[in-house]
Order: structure tokens, then C-alpha cells, then sequence
């Protein structure tokens, strides 16, 4: 065996190399182990999704196929959309304004849309919803291969997109109640399933991005998107739901449902506090997906694929946060999780601020997808829970309004503190709006959480 010294005096194994037996037996070594983690892995998640009490409805797992490709295509095109706008502008404050334009709509449209939630057959109403994205994606995608996009088209198509996504969310999330026959014992665990999806479709979605940006460019992304859009489409045909007339059939003036749902929400305290809080939460947390390109590109000196491990830390961080929720627990630990990822989020993202290591900036991005994943998730669990079926559609939609409709705000603001300042005085300021916020709704919150649970009950 034949050593040789280096020049900072290290060793250097050169046998293995230099001869072509041990090389081939070291691959073969390294490939052994290689399928003993995949299939431990595959063995885990297999083990995993066969304890989920949602899984044992055909429904919900034909719409589980469809959200985990359609998901990793929504993030395919994300990525793709916010690089293509910073590339073409250079700008925060358009980039800032692309996120704006995509989410907006919801926050002006989702409180109507919830009141059609409760009229229209949502089955139905997805399977065209869904036909409409795919159509938004095409178009993005030809322009791009045309060469012809600028930063008008993202905006105009970003608005569209948000059109669409205010009538999917809250129809898609009252629709899961459906989906699993009703069955109130197996909707927590249909929520966390869906979260864990949900998240290991972030995880996989922006590193793909990242690799088919730097390979094929953007258009070949939005086209991957319209593809995962047909596949949700088919999911839904294949269906097989039994609609319950009482919740479709036509009850009179919008404007009285919407300030009905308004009414019920303003009476139960619980939910008036979940639903301030996840706005807050939503709108600081907008900083981090906005501003990504900024960090990777100007502080971490990165390029697409920078993004995509950055992204990709927040939704390991997420999926393992979804992990954690699927075992059902107690409304009073849900509440508690609640206050204690609001701090979590903003502690995270003021370290991310101030980072400039590659490693130390995807850990602060996965405690933040963590705390941002397990907050949504037990508010979404906990509103779920205790709403009353009719008013499901309305009080989904507020919680969409407060989950995505802060969003753009967020956008907006971060990216004008951006191009103001720098990114990292808007990524600060963003984090600690979130800490106060969460210590101010975390005082409003404290009750008696039995007797506010039972009066939603009522």
C-alpha cells in the first residue's frame, strides 16, 4: 500500500484509487449502502402513510396523488417566476410586486369565494378551477419560449393565477371534510397527511426548479406546472363524491352570507385570535420567499441552484413539522404550539438576516419552514374542528384571506424596505413585526379554551 504526503503534511490514501479491482469494489460498497437508505426510507414512509386514518378513504387518496404532483409543479413555476422577474429587473421592490400581484386577489376575492364554497357543488367547482390554472401556466410558458415575456406578463399572469387560487383554497380546503365521508376523527389526520405532502413537495419542488432553471430555462418550469395541473384534474374525475344538497343549494344574498360568516367568526374568540395571529404570521413570513433571490444571489454570492437549497431547508424544516402533527393532539397543545412558533418564525428569520454562510442560513430557513408549517397547520386543525359544516366554506375563506391574502402586503413591504435600505434590515424588521405580534395576540388569547370550544360547538 502506497501513502504519499501532502503539502499541509496529511495523508493520502492513493491504493484504492490507483487500482481498478478496489476502486470497483469500493462503488459497489458505496451502492450497497446507497439502496439501504433508500430502502429504509421507503419502508419508513411506507409505515408511515399505512397508519394514517385518512388514507382508508379511496377519495382522499386520488386527491393525495394529484396535490403532491400538483404541488411540486405550483413550486416549479414559483421559483421559476420570482427568478425570471429578478433576472429580467434586478429590482426588490418588482419582485416584491410579482409576489403582490400573485396573492392580492385573495385577499380581495377568498371571503366571496367562501360564500360560493357553501353553495356550489366543490367538486365540480375544482375540476374547472383546476382546467383554468393549467391554462394560466401554458400561456406563461409559450411566452417564454417566444422570448417575448417581460416583467408586464409576469404581473398580468401572476394576477390571473391569484384569481384562480382565491376560489381553489378555501373550495379545496372545506372540500377535505368531504373527502373523508365526514368523518370528524379522521380530519385532523387528513389535515397533517395533507401538510406533510404538501411539504415534501416543497422539499422537492424548488431543488428541481433550480436544476431545470440552470438546464432547460423557465418556460420548460411553467410547462411542468400545466402538466401537474392536468394530473390534479384527472384525480378529481376519478372521484367518486356524494353531494350533500343542504350545503349547495342556493341561500340568498352574498353580501348577508358574507356578514354572516363575519358575525360567526366575530362571536367565538378562539377563532377571532387564530385567525389575527396566522395573519401576522403569513404577512412576515411572505419576507422570506420574496426576498430568497436577493440572499442567494447578492449576500450568499449564489446563483439558481443557491435558491433552490434554500428553499428546499424550509420545507425539510416544514415536512418535518408536519411529521411531528400527525398523532392527534389536544386542542390546548395546539394552542400552545401556536404561540410558541409566532416566536420561533421571528427568531429565525432575524438570525437568517444576519447570516452569511450558505449552512447556517438553510438552518435558520428550516426552523423557519418548521415553525411557519406547525403554526398553519394547527390553526387550520383547530378551526376545522369546531366550525359548524355550513359555515365551513366562509370560515375557510378567512383563513385563506389570513393565510395568503397578508401575503402580498408582506411582499410589498419587505421588497420597498429592500430597495430602500437592503434586505437584511427588511428581513429584521420583518421578524420582529412577528415577535410582537405573537407576544400581543398571545395575552388576547389566554381564556378559558373549554367553555370557547363548546360555545362553537353550539
Amino acid at each position: 500500500m502506497r501513502l504519499s504526503r501532502t503539502s499541509n503534511n496529511t495523508f493520502r490514501l492513493n491504493y484504492f484509487t490507483d487500482n481498478p479491482y478496489f476502486s470497483f469494489l469500493y462503488i459497489c460498497v458505496q451502492s450497497y449502502m446507497s439502496a439501504n437508505i433508500f430502502r429504509s426510507t421507503r419502508r419508513f414512509f411506507k409505515n408511515y402513510f399505512s397508519q394514517q386514518r385518512a388514507l382508508l378513504y379511496r377519495n382522499y387518496k386520488l386527491f393525495l396523488v394529484g396535490q403532491c404532483l400538483s404541488n411540486i409543479g405550483t413550486w416549479i413555476q414559483r421559483m421559476a417566476m420570482i427568478w425570471l422577474a429578478y433576472t429580467l429587473t434586478k429590482s426588490a421592490f418588482l419582485l416584491g410586486l410579482v409576489g403582490f400581484c400573485e396573492q392580492v386577489p385573495i385577499f380581495l376575492i377568498a371571503p366571496f369565494a367562501g360564500v360560493f364554497a357553501d353553495r356550489w357543488d366543490k367538486h365540480k367547482a375544482l375540476i374547472r378551477i383546476e382546467s383554468l390554472a393549467m391554462i394560466q401556466a401554458v400561456l406563461l410558458g409559450i411566452i417564454t419560449f417566444m422570448h417575448v415575456v417581460d416583467i408586464g406578463h409576469i404581473i398580468i399572469l401572476s394576477l390571473c393565477l391569484g384569481v384562480i387560487n382565491a376560489f381553489e383554497v378555501p373550495i379545496r380546503q372545506s372540500f377535505v371534510v368531504e373527502m373523508v365521508n365526514r368523518d370528524k376523527a379522521a380530519l385532523p389526520n387528513a389535515i397533517a397527511v395533507n401538510s406533510t405532502v404538501f411539504n415534501m413537495s416543497r422539499l422537492i419542488g424548488p431543488s428541481v426548479a433550480g436544476i431545470m432553471i440552470n438546464v432547460v430555462g423557465e418556460g420548460w418550469c411553467f410547462m411542468a406546472n400545466a402538466l401537474s395541473y392536468a394530473i390534479v384534474t384527472g384525480s378529481l374525475l376519478l372521484m367518486r363524491i356524494k353531494s350533500d344538497r343542504e350545503t349547495i343549494k342556493d341561500k340568498g344574498n352574498v353580501w348577508e352570507q358574507l356578514k354572516e360568516g363575519v358575525r360567526y367568526i366575530n362571536a367565538h374568540k378562539i377563532m377571532r385570535s387564530l385567525l389575527l395571529l396566522l395573519a401576522f404570521i403569513s404577512f412576515c413570513n411572505a419576507s422570506l420567499r420574496t426576498l430568497a433571490p436577493v440572499f442567494a444571489k447578492d449576500i450568499l454570492k449564489g446563483n439558481a441552484n443557491t435558491l433552490g437549497w434554500l428553499l428546499s431547508s424550509a420545507g425539510i424544516g416544514a415536512i418535518t413539522g408536519a411529521l411531528l402533527l400527525t398523532e392527534r393532539r389536544k386542542p390546548s397543545v395546539m394552542r400552545q404550539i401556536v404561540s410558541f412558533t409566532g416566536f420561533l418564525l421571528g427568531s429565525a428569520m432575524i438570525a437568517f438576516a444576519f447570516s452569511h454562510s450558505l449552512f447556517l442560513s438553510s438552518i435558520f430557513m428550516a426552523f423557519g419552514g418548521l415553525a411557519q408549517m406547525m403554526h398553519t397547520a394547527c390553526t387550520n386543525t383547530l378551526l376545522q374542528e369546531y366550525v359548524a359544516d355550513d359555515m365551513r366554506g366562509r370560515v375557510m375563506s378567512f383563513y385563506t384571506v389570513c393565510l395568503q391574502g397578508t401575503m402580498p402586503f408582506g411582499s410589498l413591504v419587505s421588497g420597498s424596505i429592500a430597495q430602500v435600505s437592503s434586505g437584511v434590515w427588511a428581513m429584521v424588521s420583518m421578524g420582529v413585526i412577528c415577535i410582537v405580534a405573537t407576544l400581543i395576540f398571545r395575552d388576547h388569547r389566554q381564556g378559558n379554551l373549554k367553555s370557547d370550544t363548546q360555545k362553537l360547538k353550539v
